[in-house]
């Protein structure tokens, strides 16, 4: 009876979603066609080389056939065409002429300017490389010479990642026999290098030869990848249709590990075509010859339809095509190109024979959202309430004791609950489902070693804190080294947590863009204001306490979220399991030992997820602040291991939302829109799957929990300038002073934050989680270190530990600018630098002359404490 209750809510539900969810644009809604002023010659050009440099497109070269078409043969031309614009108006200018005429080579654009590739004429086919540039003070075109390829190449396409450049398919002569399996590279990077400024011949693509194919870039997940796609061979006499094969094979290359993998073939044969890259994972494809009439050109002549009017999506991480609507008409044998935020496809072939001049500019549709009345009833009903737990808690605040501990008398599970909630946030709620949807479960190693490090918090950190009754973390630094070791620790603490607050915000504004009608910077704005107005009134307990309740909230959304997943995938649960399985989502572990590739190796996970834990639990205020609100240690502990038992669930949970995203998008890859970033494909299921006034709830979750997180910094912070700054000098004369200076400097840190919030809104950012992970390195490694080297050795001395903190940051700072690392590693490369640079200066040094008693791992039960360790 019971089952059958749930499976009738779970319907009821899915019905809801069905029936309340915003309408998503259609294919034929995708793509938006308008022409630009034609090219400047009436018969228009097949096979020039096209690119954008310095704010202008460049055409240069190409082919067609004088009027009457069918009376004249083929001509090549050399001139250059370079159209620019002044806001909505454009113009062609003439920008000169090439060095001899030629067609059908391929183009790229680069900061330098268009790099050209290969191409031919009546006679032969070219392996010159030549770079086009565009002047706009002297408005003219400049020809640098570039590396040629390893063999003459026509009839081939070309894309660029990061400096590289890189050529597949083709043909080396004027038969369609001569097409090759080609890959070639070229790194920008090394022009000052001449041994290495060259073409370096890559891989083979393990399919048929090709001419004509598109050759595209995009990520699919894990890396910048090259896509060839379609094209057409011969493989008999010219004379005979069996010879020739239209092909619709898709072959990815991975520059990283320098492989290939087949993906799932196109709908159609798109030879000639023009696709281009857009947004994180889609691919455009605008158009492409089927070949299906390829034999009847000379008997339709000026009848002949053209070569179709579709155009199509693929998106990289689900491996699947999409139907994107109709173009006016399809232009072959160019280079489609991006311009800005536009896509631009100049002239081309409409049809044999026949050119246009016509050029065309193609934007993206977002789906259309309305956000609804009610989902705003609730999303503002929720936050609003959350400020009012601030003005509830306001009232009990009569010192900064209660301020900052909440008058050591919050609940053990409250507590457990905003620990939780401080190291889960917002960023966890979006950016890991996103990382598991476009990869695996590989990070998912790294969360369980939080209850491994939550041993070490228990009976080692915590206990350090109680028996000197800290309310800063950083007074352990002061009575273990010195103040000045103090001081730093904590600035670099309000440092990490000022930019911490606005990476939070920031990113978390760009993933909920696409839930709500606001955008990035309203969301910013919204979030700090409220977190500031009940963390300024409230205090730690206000904290504490919205913590715990979004903790309750971000787990039922979630729980909600990902039983809809399921539900809406093909197959129900067995075809969840099945598509995650089959694309090996499920994956735990890269047995690799490379600590920069981007399939993040099993040891490099276990290493730093212990190294970013065991600062997060020993070194940072926002964690042991909450060591200090329970009554006794035994509270204390309970708290940390509450944290650690909600890490597993909610673990399992957000990685297979991520899963399950994967899953429902590869069912129904006609509802992705290829204008979010992979980060908001969650916010996105959220507003658009999910029923009315849930979608709002679990919306004002995901904002409430980047609350959370803002406002543990931002209390932290205050509490560290107070405790760290102001009272170890004085600053004030009375407890209300303190107080008062601890509201004032909350509201501070809070708009500080906030307007970093604003600052630091870049959506070009491919995954939150990742950028998350460097800005943890970067601080927190070294304040870990300083910890370590105090905690588990007696002979560490003042001047090893602030040698062992300045070599530290330096080092981080190298490992970052300087190093392709995997960011993951930052905080144990900090945490081990920190110490041994800090021990080795320590024994060069002067031993420790004050008392150690209760300050380190040997030393821990000497001497008296605050808190009776027993209880424990």
């Amino acid at each position: 009876m019971t089952n059958e209750i749930m499976k009738r809510f779970l319907h009821l539900l899915l019905f809801l979603a069905a029936v309340t969810s915003p309408t998503l644009a259609t294919a034929q809604d995708l793509l938006t066609w308008t022409e630009l002023p034609p090219m400047p010659d009436a018969l228009g050009f097949a096979g020039p080389f096209a690119g954008v440099h310095n704010d202008v497109m460049i055409v240069a070269g190409g082919a067609n056939f004088p009027k009457p078409v069918w009376d004249n043969d083929k001509v090549w031309h050399d001139r250059i065409f370079v159209l620019t614009r002044d806001g909505d108006r454009y113009s062609w200018k003439d920008g000169g002429k090439l060095d001899r005429a030629v067609a059908y080579g391929a183009s790229v654009s680069t900061s330098a300017g268009v790099v050209c590739m290969g191409g031919n004429d009546s006679d032969d086919t070219f392996d010159d490389v030549f770079l086009l540039s565009w002047d706009p003070e002297s408005e003219r075109i400049t020809t640098t010479e570039y590396p040629s390829l390893p063999k003459p190449c026509a009839f081939t396409a070309a894309t660029i990642i990061g400096d590289v450049i890189y050529l597949a398919g083709g043909q080396s002569g004027p038969s369609l026999e001569t097409a090759m399996s080609n890959l070639w590279a070229l790194d920008l990077s090394q022009q000052a290098n001449q041994d290495e400024f060259v073409w370096k011949e890559l891989p083979a693509c393990p399919g048929p030869t090709r001419a004509l194919n598109l050759t595209v870039s995009q990520h699919n997940g894990y890396n910048d990848c090259v896509y060839v796609i379609s094209g057409r061979r011969q493989h008999g006499p010219a004379e005979e249709p069996s010879s020739y094969e239209f092909l619709r094979d898709v072959w990815e290359f991975n520059p990283n590990t320098a492989t290939w993998r087949q993906r799932s073939d196109a709908p159609r044969c798109w030879m000639a075509g023009t696709g281009v890259k857009y947004g994180q994972s889609h691919l455009l494809v605008l158009g492409g010859s089927t070949g299906e009439l390829f034999f009847q050109g000379d008997e339709l002549r000026d009848n002949h339809p053209g070569f179709g009017n579709e155009t199509a999506a693929y998106h990289t991480i689900t491996d699947t095509w999409v139907a994107a609507g109709k173009n006016p008409v399809t232009q072959v044998t160019t280079t489609a190109v991006q311009w800005g935020d536009d896509l631009i496809v100049p002239s081309g072939e409409i049809r044999p024979r026949t050119r246009t001049p016509k050029v065309y500019r193609v934007a993206v549709n977002r789906a259309e959202h309305n956000f609804g009345w009610v989902n705003y009833v609730v999303l503002f009903g929720y936050l609003v309430s959350m400020v009012g737990v601030g003005f509830y808690f306001a009232r009990t605040n009569k010192t900064t004791d209660d301020y900052f501990r909440g008058g050591r008398h919050i609940p053990w599970w409250a507590a457990g609950c905003s620990i939780f909630a401080t190291m889960l946030s917002s960023l966890t709620f979006t950016g890991i489902p996103s990382k598991a949807y476009a990869q695996d479960w590989v990070y998912s190693i790294g969360n369980f070693t939080i209850p491994l490090v939550a041993i070490v918090a228990v009976y080692v950190a915590m206990p350090f804190f109680r028996r000197i009754d800290a309310t800063s973390a950083y007074e352990y630094l002061e009575k273990r080294f010195s103040r000045p070791v103090r001081l730093f620790g904590s600035a670099s603490f309000t440092l990490f947590h000022l930019f911490r607050m606005a990476v939070v915000m920031s990113l978390t504004g760009l993933a909920m863009a696409v839930a709500t009608p606001l955008t990035p910077a309203q969301s910013v704005l919204l979030m700090g204001v409220l977190s500031i107005l009940y963390c300024t009134m409230g205090g730690v307990e206000a904290v504490i306490w919205t913590d715990t309740l979004q903790t309750v909230v971000l787990f039922g959304g979630a729980l909600l979220a990902i039983v809809l997943l399921v539900m809406g995938t093909d197959g129900g649960v067995g075809g969840f399991l099945s598509a995650a399985d089959d694309a090996d989502k499920f994956r735990i572990a890269n047995l690799h030992l490379s600590p920069t590739s981007a399939q993040i190796a099993l040891w490099v996970i276990v290493v730093g997820a212990i190294g970013q834990n065991l600062s997060s639990y020993t070194a940072d205020q926002a964690v042991v602040q909450r060591y200090m609100t329970t009554a006794d240690p035994s509270l204390a502990a309970r708290s940390i291991w509450t944290n650690a038992a909600l890490t597993i669930p909610s673990t399992l949970l957000f990685f297979g939302i991520g899963t399950a995203l994967f899953a429902f998008y590869q069912s129904n890859p006609g509802r992705l829109d290829p204008t979010i970033s992979t980060d908001q494909v969650f916010p996105y299921f959220i507003a658009r799957e999910m029923p009315i006034g849930l979608a709002g709830l679990v919306v004002a979750g995901v904002f409430a929990a980047a609350q959370s997180t803002v406002s543990t910094s931002m209390n932290s912070t205050a509490t560290a300038l107070v405790t760290d700054f102001l009272r170890p000098f004085d600053t004030c004369k009375s407890e209300r002073g303190y107080l008062n200076a601890a509201r004032g400097l909350t509201f501070v840190m809070g708009v500080i934050g906030t307007l970093l919030g604003l600052v630091f809104v870049n959506p070009d950012i491919k995954s939150l989680f990742d950028t998350f992970l460097v800005v943890i390195g970067l601080f927190m490694g070294v304040l870990g270190g300083l910890f370590v080297l105090g905690g588990t050795t007696t002979r560490a001395n003042s001047t090893g530990a602030m040698a062992g903190a300045l070599v530290g940051a330096a080092v981080m700072f190298g490992l970052w600018k300087f190093t392709a690392i995997n960011g993951y590693l930052y905080t144990a490369c900090g945490i081990t630098t920190c110490f041994v640079v800090g021990y080795i200066t320590s024994l060069a040094t002067q031993k420790p002359a004050d008392d150690l008693a209760g300050l380190t791992i040997h030393t821990l039960h000497a001497g008296n404490s605050h808190d009776d360790i027993d209880s424990l």
